[in-house]
């Protein structure tokens, strides 16, 4: 399992989070997201035989979000 955390921007309020963590769970791979609205990030717990980092910026971006980096 790897973890990578996204700073995030276009977040509003918490729902946005919520989103954000409902489409990146969703995904083959990720056993765990937490978003915070507060902290404009997202950490992700994933299998990298599975899914990579591009492939969860494209899943943070897709509802408008936009992945200012990687921590």
């Amino acid at each position: 399992m790897k973890t990578t955390t996204f700073k995030i921007e276009g977040m509003n309020c918490d729902g946005c989070a919520n989103t954000i963590k409902t489409l990146v769970e969703s995904e083959p791979g990720v056993q765990m997201a937490t978003v915070s609205f507060e902290e404009g990030q997202a950490r992700i717990l994933y299998d990298p035989q599975s899914t990579g980092e591009d492939r969860l910026v494209a899943v943070i971006q897709k509802p408008g979000f936009r992945v200012a980096g990687r921590y």
